[in-house]
C-alpha cells in the first residue's frame, strides 16, 4: 500500500513536470499553493496562495470578491490592474481613468470631496466649500462632470447683471468678482475692494454711501472740500471763512478726529510764543486770508508804535523786538550791543540824547560825528596840521583819550632811534598821514646833499646802506648786501678802482675792469681761442692762477693725448663754442691718410676702433653692434659681408646667404616658400647643421615617437614639403592593412588611428568600447576582445550567446540581438 502510495505521487509529479500548465509559460506559481492531490476543485479553505504577495494586493471589497471576477482566464498574468479594466467609467471620461484619484477599494462612496476639490484648479472656499455639487456641475447626469469655467463671471454673471447699487455693468466694474468680494467670505459683502486710491483709514472708514451718495461710484473728488464744505463754513474758533483758510482740511486736521486742529503755528516763519500764543482767531492777524499776515511787528502793532510816548518822534525803530517781548510791552530794553554800534567804555555812560541829537534812525557811526571838536583842539601832535585821519579809534580806544593806543609799528614803519624821540607827526607826514614814504631820502635830502662826495660820486639814496637810526656818523658800507659780495682780491681794492664813474650802475661784469688782462693772455690765447670774457667761468677771485675751468664740465674730458694740448684753439677755432666732440671734427686728415679708411667707407668715429692715447692698436668690437659675431660669422673675412663699405650693411641673412638658400635641395627652400630669414630653422654654426623647424607644430605637433624623428624630415617628407598629409592612415596606410589581431580592414575599424593608439607607441592600443557597449564594469570588465567578437575578421558581429557567457539566456530565440534590446549596458 505504501509503494503505491508513493507511485501515485511520483507519477502525478512527473504529469505535472511534463504537462503544459493552462496558467502560461511565465506563471511560476506552486501548484500546491492553490490544488492539493485529490481534487484540481480551488476552494478557499485549501487555497494559501498570498494574493498580497503580487503587484495587486487586495485591499477592501477586493477581498470578498470572487478570483474569477477580475481573473476572466486560467492565465491570470493577463489580468490588468487599471481600475478601468473591471470598473465602466460612469463618469463618461470627464474625470480621468483613474478611479482612484477618488474612490477607495473599500467604499465608492467619496469621503473627502472638499479635499479632492482643493487639488484642482478651483479649490472651495466660503459658500463654494458648503454648495451642492450639482449647484455648479449641471450635466445631463450627476456623474457627469465635464470641465467649468473657473472665472468668477461664469457663474455670477447673472448677479453682475442685476446688481444696481452700485450698478456693476453700467459702471463698467471689473467680472472678476475678486477685485472687490472675499471668496472666503459667506456674503457679498464688499471687503477686498483696493481703495488705495483715497485710503479708507481713520474716520474715513464709513459706509460706502455716505460718500457715494446718488449711486455714484466713480470720478468723485478726493479734495476734503468735496465733502466737508458744511463743516468748514460753520466752523467758528477761528472763522474760516473770515480768515481765509485753506480748504485743504488736512492743512490742519486728522482723518482721525475732525474736531482737533493740528495746525502747528511754529512750522511757518512765525511761531505764536508769549501773549501771540492767547491770540483765538486767525483773522485777528491774518486779514482777508491766511497768507496776508506780515512778520513784522509793526504789520500788526502800528497803533501801538504811533501812541507810545516819543516813538514817532524821535524815530524810533519800527522792529519792536530791538526793545519789547512777546509777553508785555512794559519793561522794554534795548540791547546796543545788538547792533552795528556796541557801547564800551565811556560810550556805555552817554545819555541817548548826546548822539541820537536827530533821532534813533540814521545816526552816524563815525567818531566824527560826536569828537570833532577834540579833534581839532588836539596839539600834541596837532591833528590838524599834522593831517591825523579823523577816524579816532585808528588811535584812540572808547576807555579814554590818552594814552593814545596808535602803534606806528603797524604801519611798517617802526620808530627806532632817532625817530622814536620825534614828538609832532608833522615833521614828517605834510599835510597828513599818508604822505610820508618810507624812504629815508623823503626826509634826509638836505643831509644827503650836504655830506662829503654823497652827490658828486652819486652815493646810492638809500641811507640804510650804510648809515644806522641812532646817528650818522660812523657810516659803514656792507658790500656783501649788494649783487655783488667783496670776495678774494677784490676785498683789498680801493673802492675808486672799480667805481670809476659813480657808485651807481657800476657794470658787475669781469670785462669791465680785466679787459686788458683778458687782451694780453697768451696760454692760452685768449683772444685767438675765443675764450668767453667771462672770467669767473676759469678763474677766482682769490688768484688768476691756477685757472679754474674744469673741461670735464662740457661733456668732453681731456684724456689721454688730449690732456697733453695747450691751446685751446688747437680744437676751438674762433670761440671756444666751435668745436665739435665728434672725432672727425678734428681728426678728418688721419681719417683721410688711414689705410683703407675712405675706400671701405669705414665709420668716421674713432672711438669704434681707436682710443684716445694713440691711434696704433686698434681693435673693433663688433659685439657692440647689432650684430654681434657668433659661430662661423667668427672667422669670416670683413670684406666677406662688407661688400660696399662698413656703413649701411645690411643684416637680414639673406643679403649673404640668397645663394645658399636657392641651391637647398633638401629640403628644396625656394621650391618650399621657406622663409628667407636662416636663423628660423638655422644657426650661425658651420655647415647649417644641425637645422631645426620651431614651428612645426603649426602644421602638426610633433609628440611622442615622432619627436624621436623630428630632424629626420625625409622620414615623412620624402622630398615632398608642401603637401605631406597630415592624416595618421595617410602615413600609417601599411600597418593598418596588416594589422591581424584584430583585422583593421576588413573589420571596418576607424582609419583615424589616434582613436585607439598614441604617438609614443602602437601596443598597447585603447578603445573607447563605452560608446558602443560598457565593458569596464562587472563581468565585462577586461575580457579579450575576442570573446564576443567571435568572427576575427569582422569586429561589427559580436554574440552574447555562448558556451562561456550567456548560454542560458531565458529568452535565445532572438540572440544577441534580443540580448542587447534588453540590456544595452549590460546590466539586469
Amino acid at each position: 500500500m505504501y509503494k503505491l502510495s508513493y507511485l501515485i505521487v511520483f507519477l502525478f509529479s512527473v504529469m505535472i513536470g511534463f504537462a503544459q500548465s493552462p496558467h502560461g509559460d511565465g506563471f511560476k506559481i506552486d501548484c500546491a499553493s492553490c490544488h492539493n492531490a485529490d481534487t484540481w476543485k480551488v476552494t478557499k479553505a485549501d487555497m494559501s496562495f498570498d494574493h498580497n504577495t503580487t503587484k495587486f494586493k487586495l485591499t477592501g471589497q477586493h477581498q470578498s470578491v470572487d478570483c474569477k471576477s477580475c481573473h476572466q482566464t486560467l492565465k491570470f498574468q493577463e489580468a490588468k490592474t487599471e481600475c478601468i479594466a473591471c470598473h465602466a467609467d460612469m463618469h463618461t471620461n470627464t474625470l480621468g481613468p483613474d478611479c482612484a484619484r477618488c474612490h477607495t477599494p473599500k467604499t465608492w462612496i467619496i469621503e473627502n470631496t472638499k479635499t479632492m476639490h482643493q487639488l484642482s484648479r478651483f479649490p472651495l472656499e466660503g459658500n463654494h466649500a458648503v454648495t451642492d455639487c450639482a449647484s455648479c456641475h449641471k450635466s445631463s447626469t450627476n456623474l457627469k462632470f465635464e470641465p467649468l469655467g473657473i472665472e468668477c463671471v461664469d457663474c455670477h454673471k447673472k448677479d453682475y447683471l442685476r446688481t444696481t447699487s452700485p450698478n456693476h455693468q453700467k459702471l463698467g466694474y471689473s467680472t472678476n468678482c475678486t477685485d472687490c468680494h472675499n471668496v472666503k467670505s459667506t456674503a457679498w459683502a464688499t471687503t477686498n475692494f483696493d481703495h488705495s486710491v483715497f485710503p479708507l483709514t481713520g474716520g474715513h472708514n464709513i459706509s460706502c454711501v455716505q460718500c457715494h451718495t446718488g449711486g455714484t461710484y466713480q470720478k468723485l473728488s478726493t479734495e476734503c472740500i468735496s465733502c466737508h464744505q458744511t463743516n468748514y463754513n460753520a466752523t467758528q474758533i477761528p472763522n474760516h471763512l473770515k480768515a481765509g483758510i485753506s480748504t485743504d482740511c488736512k492743512s490742519c486736521h486728522s482723518i482721525v478726529d475732525y474736531k482737533t486742529s493740528t495746525f502747528n503755528h511754529s512750522n511757518t516763519n512765525f511761531p505764536l510764543t508769549g501773549a501771540h500764543a492767547a491770540v483765538v482767531q486767525c483773522s485777528s492777524c491774518h486779514l482777508g486770508n491766511t497768507t496776508s499776515a506780515k512778520p513784522e511787528c509793526i504789520s500788526c502793532h502800528q497803533t501801538q508804535y504811533n501812541g507810545a510816548k516819543g516813538h514817532v518822534a524821535s524815530k524810533f525803530s519800527t522792529d519792536c523786538t530791538l526793545c519789547h517781548n512777546n509777553n508785555n510791552w512794559l519793561n522794554a530794553v534795548f540791547n546796543h550791543s545788538a547792533t552795528n554800534f556796541p557801547l564800551t567804555g565811556a560810550h556805555t555812560t552817554v545819555d541817548c540824547a548826546s548822539c541820537h541829537t536827530t533821532g534813533y534812525a540814521g545816526t552816524s557811526m563815525e567818531c566824527k560825528s560826536c569828537h570833532q571838536a577834540k579833534y581839532n583842539t588836539a596839539q600834541a601832535p596837532n591833528h590838524t596840521a599834522a593831517g591825523i585821519s579823523v577816524d579816532c579809534k585808528t588811535c584812540h580806544t572808547t576807555t579814554a583819550w590818552q594814552p593814545s593806543s596808535f602803534k606806528h609799528s603797524s604801519t611798517g614803519f617802526t620808530l627806532a632811534g632817532a625817530h622814536a624821540a620825534i614828538v609832532q607827526c608833522s615833521s614828517c607826514h605834510l599835510g597828513n598821514t599818508t604822505s610820508a614814504k618810507p624812504e629815508c631820502i623823503s626826509c634826509h635830502q638836505v643831509q644827503y646833499n650836504g655830506a662829503p662826495g654823497h652827490v658828486a660820486s652819486k652815493f646810492p639814496t638809500d641811507c640804510t646802506l650804510c648809515h644806522n637810526n641812532n646817528n650818522w656818523l660812523n657810516a659803514v658800507f656792507n658790500h656783501s648786501a649788494t649783487n655783488f659780495p667783496l670776495t678774494g682780491a677784490h676785498t683789498t681794492v680801493d673802492c675808486a678802482s672799480c667805481h670809476t664813474a659813480g657808485y651807481a650802475g657800476t657794470s658787475m661784469e669781469c670785462k669791465s675792469c680785466h679787459q686788458a688782462k683778458y687782451n694780453t693772455a697768451q696760454v692760452p690765447n685768449h683772444t685767438a681761442a675765443g675764450i668767453s670774457a667771462d672770467c669767473k667761468t676759469c678763474h677766482t677771485t682769490t688768484a688768476w692762477q691756477p685757472s679754474a675751468f674744469k673741461h670735464s664740465s662740457t661733456g668732453f674730458t681731456l684724456a689721454g693725448a688730449h690732456a697733453a694740448i695747450v691751446q685751446c684753439s688747437s680744437c676751438h677755432l674762433g670761440n671756444t663754442t666751435s668745436a665739435s666732440p665728434n672725432c672727425i671734427s678734428c681728426h678728418q686728415a688721419q681719417y683721410n691718410g688711414a689705410p683703407g679708411h675712405v675706400a671701405s667707407k669705414f665709420p668716421a668715429d674713432c672711438t669704434l676702433c681707436h682710443n684716445n692715447n694713440n691711434w696704433l692698436g686698434a681693435t673693433f668690437n663688433h659685439s657692440a653692434t647689432n650684430f654681434p659675431l657668433t659661430g662661423a660669422h667668427t672667422t669670416v673675412d670683413c670684406a666677406s659681408c662688407h661688400t660696399t663699405g662698413y656703413a649701411g650693411t645690411s643684416m637680414e641673412c639673406k643679403s649673404c646667404h640668397q645663394a645658399n638658400y636657392n641651391s637647398a635641395a633638401n629640403p628644396n627652400h625656394k621650391t618650399l616658400g621657406l622663409s628667407v630669414t636662416c636663423t628660423d630653422c638655422h644657426t650661425t654654426n658651420p655647415g647649417w647643421q644641425p637645422a631645426t623647424f620651431p614651428i612645426h607644430s603649426t602644421y602638426y605637433a610633433l609628440t611622442g615617437a615622432h619627436a624621436t624623428i623630428a630632424n629626420n624630415c625625409a622620414a615623412c617628407h620624402n622630398g615632398n614639403y608642401t603637401s605631406t598629409p597630415n592624416t595618421c592612415y595617410e602615413c600609417h596606410t601599411t600597418d593598418y592593412n596588416n594589422t591581424k589581431n584584430p583585422v583593421h580592414k576588413t573589420s571596418g575599424f576607424s582609419t583615424d588611428c589616434a582613436s585607439c593608439h598614441k604617438t609614443t607607441a602602437w601596443v598597447p592600443s585603447t578603445f573607447n568600447h563605452t560608446t558602443y557597449f560598457p565593458i569596464s564594469t562587472g563581468k565585462h570588465t577586461n575580457i579579450s576582445c575576442a570573446t564576443c567578437h567571435t568572427t576575427p575578421t569582422n569586429y561589427t558581429v559580436f554574440t552574447c550567446v555562448t558556451s562561456a557567457c550567456h548560454a542560458r539566456a531565458h529568452n535565445q530565440s532572438q540572440g544577441s540581438a534580443g540580448c542587447y534590446r534588453c540590456h544595452p549596458t549590460g546590466k539586469e
